[in-house]
């Protein structure tokens, strides 16, 4: 396949040589030349200079033909401009816009361009190498309004059902874990030893939602 990615930034020519490895076409756009460098001796693919917005820029980096586009480069307004010029001019069906300000990323995602709101999803990553206790979430969505997280569950909650957690901790049980079977619950389920729980919680509330499922549950009406 051919790709084509603006910005030759650390990400972009990181997701360059990557795609490479996997035999994919690759042409990158920056608006500048020595960004380039980045790409290494290795890299054989094509190395446009201008901007990624410019039709003339991307038809002659391939768009025409490229089954996929990233916009990877350090500015939020010159990356959906250029995702949405590839997708709604060029017809490209796979493409993903890299967003810095994770509040604006919900109104691309409705525009239907598919984004990648580092912040949120880096502080994650660094929560799970910093806390082994799955206390981060696993997954945000791109908005960063919502985390899937595995919740680690007090004993007392065996017994309980899957409703009085909800109501406890204000988080969605996704669906459970259990003896090696994904299980979909509804709110009669009941909650069995050695469960895996995993539930979707608001951005801003994990801590709460975690804190509170580490306590012995109050006895239920």
């Amino acid at each position: 396949m051919h790709v084509v990615i603006m910005g030759c930034g650390r990400v972009g020519a990181s997701l360059a040589a990557a795609l490479e490895r996997l035999g994919h076409e690759v042409a990158v756009i920056d608006k500048n030349q020595q960004a380039f460098r980045r790409l290494g001796s290795d890299f054989h693919g094509q190395q446009v200079v201008g901007v990624g917005f410019d039709r003339r820029v991307l038809i002659e980096a391939g768009i025409e033909r490229a089954g996929a586009f990233a916009a990877v480069s350090s500015g939020d307004n010159s990356n959906i401009i250029s995702a949405r010029v590839a997708r709604e001019n060029f017809g490209i069906e796979h493409v993903v816009a890299r967003i810095y300000d994770h509040k604006r990323a919900a109104v691309y995602e409705r525009l239907g361009i598919p984004t990648v709101a580092t912040v949120p999803w880096t502080t994650d990553r660094f929560l799970r190498t910093l806390l082994p206790d799955g206390v981060a979430s696993a997954w945000r969505d791109p908005s960063g309004n919502v985390a899937l997280l595995q919740l680690p569950l007090h004993e007392g909650w065996v017994g309980h059902s899957v409703q009085s957690l909800q109501q406890a901790t204000g988080a969605r049980v996704a669906f459970i874990m259990r003896f090696g079977t994904g299980v979909l619950p509804d709110t009669k389920t009941v909650l069995q030893a050695d469960d895996v729980v995993w539930v979707a919680a608001r951005s801003g509330t994990v801590t709460d939602v975690t804190s509170v499922a580490h306590r012995e549950p109050e006895d239920e009406a």
